[in-house]
């Protein structure tokens, strides 16, 4: 059994969903559709209509950010000092500056945003702002302004009088220009556009403080980057009134500009007086160096330094010079005499660099002689006169070259001495000049730092009084404030699909819940997806108060159902020769329509003329009698007790049905006991005897066991679910009596279904013949 149930689960799992069948579920309530519609759409246009428009507005500015770096322009006269840090701005900075309170603080103020003006309209009041307003209002106390939180209206009457109704709706009349004494302090109307007023047009004035005013508008303004890597910055805000918003936004920038070149000016201003002070200390500073320069050099003498010491080295060097220079000659002309000396007969070495002319030139013409001399004796002897000629030449020439080196070393080392002294004082000279030089270089040293500093604080005051002059703001405009014309909010396109769709979805929502949360049978495929139990007919609903439906000649559908269910029945009692035709009906729990069905079931049996009994076996809570509105006497409970009592005694014949009725009695204590003291099948055995069909009523299955006593004498089972009302948890105990065959030859019967809204089967039976039908207003019309 278990498999068989997997095996049915698992067939109506793939079964394909039927979407004309979930349509039409939902298409029977499409009054409710239209309806929730149409009123979406309504609440849809009066939102749209009376939700004031919103306007965005917006501005666009390139920040300087100075993306070089450094030091803002009023400090890049100290930028190439290093004393200063780079002054590179953030552009998140400059976005928290543009949202700060000051700085909105300062716009409502300077805007008089704490005073709003509203015209009165039919249906809502309008924002009106500047020109719109006909009046200027100025007030006495305006820092108590600041802090106020109040609520007057105006109302014109002419181009010079007006009305003040304050809010407890005291009205007082006045003249435009007069003092109106307030509250919170006197205020004075002045007319704008006098031509423009129109008579008894009211407005009403809030004054709102100004922290919640700045509030507000710091929420509502929107900064941001237009581009990831540029300094152009979007400053949106959204409002009911374009005008000012655009005022609000453009005043936002110069305010932001304005308080820019303040704190630049600030700083600049600043900074030259302190250039100016540091000036005035320097200048005396300078005054004293220049003034000891002066006192050291005529104190030593001097002129200038680094010339004199120039003209010392030159002349010490020159004298080493010479002293090296006249050693030299000494120990050249020491040679000259000693080579002399020692060597007569060679030649003496010419071109030393002897500073004395005849010592080379005697030199020279000795040599000559000597080579003449050598010449000469290669071809005779030393007794040549020609030989002794040159030897006694050559001996004058060598002494007059040994006289004139002993002169020429007198002579220089005469003059060695002299460069020897000169030398010794130069060099006392030379060591006094680093001292000065130090000393001097000392002061000067002073002197310079103090004469650059002095120079470079004048040019730093000539570029910061430039830097003042063309000081410019932070940001520059690239678009003024300028939005569109029209609104962005509300978008009434979008509001009418919103209602359109929530006017869908909301019915269709409740009517979604309604079918989930619904548990009850409907339709002969909710009996087949748990009871496999063949279906024997379907019995639509019907209005007629008579609880006898079948009539000889009636042509309603509910008549034409039964009288199917009586074809239905050949079929299912096809084998069934011998005897009446025994059919039992029974349900699940009471009010299901097993009785109305008994009754007219048997009615519809009667009228193919066959012999029908109808037995009331429901002894428990009978209704036979009331449906057949008759008093029927004696019953099955009578029969039961009383052993005296024939089968004959309790049926009654109905004349308008033309069937023979046992009813179930009265109420017995112990109906089971009853029923199964074996009496009840002398009833049945009578009826198989006399009559073609034995229809009996029984009690319900959940409740009590009465009809499972009574089954086995059963030819057919009619099981009696009732649409609408039959619970789907309770079809399991059919569906368990049909397979465990518990009742014989059971079918079901599907009571009381709508045929309106069919569920997904568009019934519709298309009889009613001479019927009379009921008249419907369109809202219950299907």
């Amino acid at each position: 059994m278990q498999e068989e149930n997997l095996l049915n689960q698992l067939l109506e799992e793939d079964k394909p969903i039927n979407i004309r069948e979930q349509l039409e579920k939902y298409l029977f309530y499409w009054k409710w559709f239209v309806v929730c519609v149409l009123v979406a759409l309504g609440l849809a246009y009066a939102i749209a209509y009376y939700t004031p428009n919103q306007y965005l507005v917006a501005t666009t500015i390139l920040i300087d950010d100075e993306s070089g770096g450094g030091l803002p322009s009023e400090l890049s006269a100290f930028e190439d000092l290093g004393l200063m840090g780079g002054g590179k701005k953030s552009i998140d900075n400059e976005i928290g500056i543009l949202k700060s309170y000051m700085l909105m603080e300062r716009v409502v103020k300077d805007l008089g945003l704490q005073t709003t003006f509203h015209k009165e309209g039919r249906v809502r009041n309008t924002e009106i702002y500047n020109k719109e307003v006909p009046f200027k209002i100025t007030f006495s106390a305006i820092e108590k302004i600041y802090s106020l939180s109040t609520t007057f209206k105006v109302r014109v009457i002419s181009d010079s009088k007006f009305e003040i109704i304050s809010e407890d709706e005291k009205v007082t009349p006045h003249i435009f220009g007069e003092k109106v004494k307030m509250e919170f302090g006197n205020i004075t109307l002045t007319p704008l556009a006098a031509e423009d007023m129109l008579t008894n047009e009211v407005i009403t004035v809030h004054i709102t403080p100004i922290k919640n005013v700045t509030q507000s508008l710091r929420a509502a303004v929107e900064v941001g980057l237009m581009f990831e890597k540029a300094s152009l910055l979007e400053i949106s805000l959204i409002g009911e009134n374009k005008e000012k918003v655009t005022a609000i936004l453009n005043d936002l920038v110069h305010q932001y500009n304005k308080d820019a070149v303040a704190d630049k000016n600030l700083i600049g201003n600043n900074t030259s007086t302190f250039i100016n002070e540091r000036l005035a200390v320097i200048e005396k500073d300078l005054s004293a160096v220049d003034k000891g320069v002066e006192e050291f050099k005529s104190s030593n003498r001097l002129t200038s330094i680094p010339a004199e010491a120039a003209m010392v080295l030159e002349s010490n060097a020159e004298l080493e010079k010479k002293i090296v220079g006249l050693n030299t000659q000494l120990r050249l002309a020491d040679y000259v005499t000693e080579y002399i000396t020692e060597n007569k007969e060679n030649l003496i070495p010419a071109n030393l660099g002897l500073s004395d002319g005849s010592v080379n030139a005697n030199s020279a013409q000795y040599n000559q002689l000597i080579l003449e001399r050598n010449r000469i004796l290669n071809g005779s002897s030393d007794k040549n006169p020609v030989i002794v000629n040159l030897n006694s030449q050559i001996a004058q020439l060598r002494g007059s070259i040994s006289q004139s080196l002993v002169n020429l070393k007198s002579s220089l080392s005469i003059s060695l001495n002299d460069a020897k002294k000169t030398e010794s004082r130069v060099g006392y000279r030379m060591s006094t000049v680093p001292k000065q030089e130090r000393e001097f270089r000392d002061i000067e040293r002073q002197q310079q730092i103090i004469e650059t500093l002095y120079l470079y604080l004048l040019q730093k005051r000539e570029e910061n009084a430039i830097s003042l002059a063309v000081t410019l703001p932070n940001a520059k405009v690239i678009d003024t404030a300028r939005g569109s014309d029209d609104p962005i909010s509300p978008n009434r396109k979008k509001i009418y699909l919103i209602g359109l769709v929530l006017g869908l979805l909301i019915p269709f929502a409740i009517i979604y819940i309604l079918f989930l949360l619904d548990n009850k049978v409907h339709s002969s495929k909710d009996i087949e997806a748990i009871v496999k139990a063949p279906l024997i007919g379907e019995i639509p609903k019907t209005k007629d108060a008579n609880k006898v439906v079948v009539h000889k000649d009636g042509r309603s559908g509910v008549s034409e159902s039964f009288r199917m269910v009586r074809t239905n029945l050949d079929f299912m009692l096809a084998g069934v020769t011998d005897g009446a035709k025994t059919i039992f009906i029974t349900s699940t729990v009471p009010g299901e329509g097993k009785t109305f069905i008994a009754v007219n079931l048997a009615s519809v049996l009667a009228l193919s003329n066959k012999k029908v009994l109808l037995v009331g076996a429901d002894i428990r809570k009978p209704r036979l009698a009331e449906y057949l509105q008759t008093k029927l006497g004696k019953g099955i409970t009578n029969y039961l007790t009383d052993r005296s009592l024939k089968v004959t005694d309790v049926i009654k014949h109905i004349d308008a049905l033309d069937i023979d009725v046992v009813h179930s009695g009265v109420i017995a204590p112990n109906p089971s006991e009853l029923l199964s003291n074996g009496r009840f099948e002398d009833i049945l055995a009578y009826g198989k005897e006399n009559y073609d069909f034995v229809v009996v009523d029984t009690a319900p299955v959940k409740l009590v066991t009465d009809t499972m006593l009574l089954g086995k004498n059963a030819d057919l089972f009619i099981y009696t679910i009732r649409a609408n009302y039959s619970d789907k948890r309770l079809l399991e105990i059919p569906a368990k009596l049909y397979k465990e065959k518990r009742l014989p030859n059971m079918a079901v019967l599907l009571n009381d279904i709508d045929i309106e809204r069919g569920y997904g089967y568009g019934y519709g039976y298309g009889y009613g013949y001479g019927d009379t039908e009921i008249k419907k207003s369109w809202w219950k019309k299907g």
